[in-house]
């Protein structure tokens, strides 16, 4: 999962947004938000307690609602707060998982800390997930990156601090940037150079420009990261895409003005456990689609474990690869069957969390970031709560180069942290976490790493075509920011906006 987020240790308080949120927040600020926080995780386990119950009788049966969302991650949320917004109170949620937040998660740490396990950070231009957090009350910190990050490729070391800011050549970096402006801005594969572009690799656009090692280096791990798949497996076209919408690669890749600038006060999950808590009894928590059937009716048939509920609309708000496993009857178009078939899932992504007494790397010069070539760690960056009470170490991990013994793996990363900032104090952590996203049944893949040709494959147009009865959405299908927290958010105000005006369009009511 990139570190954004899209977007992706969490403070343990929920605070008042303000335009500048300080570094480190006031004690008052501090005990008000762990108040705060408190009271969100008690109403999220009182919704979990009530959310498994089997649907009633006329909603499984007899009833027809009006919405049925498949989703209880960001982008379904979003739309069925919108509709409760909106005065409606004929539909339901439906989340597979025992929580909400689909691929955002909070690691729970000692004092009531979290570090996010999954999409964490946010920045410049992703205006709907912080106008979102707003209206939640939820405030965002700065991220700390003051200091010197270091980099291994097998015995070789070097340190360097880039302020927050990529370093890359220039030349190089204008050429990237002047060729993502060049893109549709939200359909890249009808650019006029779209399949030109689409045909190399980012391995192969680079080849041609003399780059050298160390920034071959940064381009690897940035394309990794955010991509979820290697340079020479990441299609070009895909990349310049998601700078296209960041207005940037800079403004992509940095922690400095970049999309990886700052977090959220209590954690990114905490965004869909406050909407899941204002829902209530809207939000359904085990109960996983099996089919839907009847979508070219006026009545669709959503089926579960727990019950069939019907509606007039169906919001998935799922990733294409979950969408694949749901059945349809009839079958669906053509070319939505193909996108599903199709649609990469090879990108999931797993973290780490490792927790210290305090984040004591500051004090030597280090910002507690190293980026590895080769063994389980890809990159690591400081994740400490903004009052730093508690040292935390997040890492995204190779995890199958790391042991599948909990002790062992903490000893291996806790060695290579040592050995990195030239400190034995991290080879006694506290804690030690990790989320292998590819081990989770409903997620499969943490972003869409496409192959060098699929965006012009002619499948892209399917992704956010509504077919009869079903609307969808998910961060996959936003305009801008897909595969973020923002884009996510985006599609779900979409969703519910569509499912409104085909609800009123059927009564009569001008949308």
């Amino acid at each position: 999962m990139k570190p954004t987020d899209a977007s992706d240790g969490g403070g343990n308080t929920t605070a008042p947004m303000t335009p500048e949120a300080p570094q480190n927040a006031s004690r008052r600020r501090l005990l008000h938000g762990a108040t705060a926080l408190a009271s969100t995780f008690a109403a999220s386990a009182a919704l979990a307690s009530t959310a498994r119950a089997p649907a009633s009788y006329s909603e499984s049966a007899g009833g027809v609602l009006d919405v049925v969302i498949i989703g209880g991650g960001l982008a379904g949320l979003t739309a069925a707060r919108d509709l409760h917004r909106s005065g409606n109170r004929s539909f339901v949620v439906l989340e597979a998982r025992n929580r909400v937040g689909g691929r955002t998660l909070n690691h729970q740490l000692r004092n009531g800390y979290i570090s996010e396990a999954g999409g964490q950070w946010v920045g410049p231009g992703q205006t709907a997930v912080t106008d979102l957090a707003r209206e939640l009350e939820i405030g965002t910190f700065k991220s700390d990156f003051t200091g010197r990050g270091v980099y291994r490729m097998g015995k070789g070391r070097v340190e360097d601090d880039t302020h927050g800011g990529v370093d890359l050549d220039p030349k190089v970096l204008a050429e990237f940037d002047a060729l993502a402006r060049s893109l549709h801005s939200t359909k890249p594969w009808l650019s006029a150079n779209a399949k030109e572009l689409d045909k190399l690799s980012v391995t192969d656009w680079l080849a041609k420009r003399n780059v050298n090692q160390q920034d071959m280096l940064t381009w690897q791990f940035a394309t990794v990261l955010t991509m979820g798949s290697s340079m020479a497996n990441s299609s070009l076209l895909q990349y310049l895409a998601v700078v296209n919408c960041a207005g940037g690669f800079q403004v992509l890749e940095a922690q400095k003005d970049g999309a990886q600038e700052s977090r959220f006060y209590g954690g990114s999950q905490s965004l869909s456990i406050k909407m899941a808590e204002e829902l209530k009894a809207f939000v359904r928590l085990e109960h996983p689609v099996l089919k839907i059937a009847r979508w070219d009716q006026a009545i669709t048939e959503v089926h579960t474990p727990q019950g069939v509920f019907r509606a007039k609309k169906v919001i998935v708000a799922l990733s294409p690869s979950l969408c694949h496993r749901i059945s349809y009857e009839p079958a669906l178009p053509a070319d939505r069957q193909q996108l599903h078939r199709r649609w990469p899932t090879h990108g999931p992504f797993a973290k780490t969390a490792m927790v210290y007494d305090e984040p004591f790397w500051f004090k030597k010069g280090y910002n507690g970031q190293t980026g590895c070539v080769t063994g389980p760690v890809i990159w690591s960056y400081d994740n400490s709560p903004p009052d730093k009470k508690l040292g935390v170490i997040n890492a995204f991990v190779r995890v199958g180069e790391l042991p599948s013994n909990h002790d062992a793996a903490q000893r291996m990363l806790a060695e290579i942290y040592a050995d990195s900032f030239n400190d034995k104090r991290f080879l006694k952590p506290l804690e030690y976490h990790l989320q292998d996203w590819g081990q989770e049944p409903y997620t499969l893949s943490c972003v869409p790493p496409m192959p060098p040709g699929f965006m012009t494959s002619g499948l892209m147009p399917a992704l956010t075509k509504n077919v009869g009865a079903l609307i969808w959405s998910g961060t996959e299908t936003a305009d801008i920011w897909y595969g973020y927290m923002d884009g996510a958010v985006r599609s779900g105000h979409r969703a519910a906006l569509e499912a409104l005006q085909s609800l009123n369009s059927r009564t009569g009511v001008v949308a």
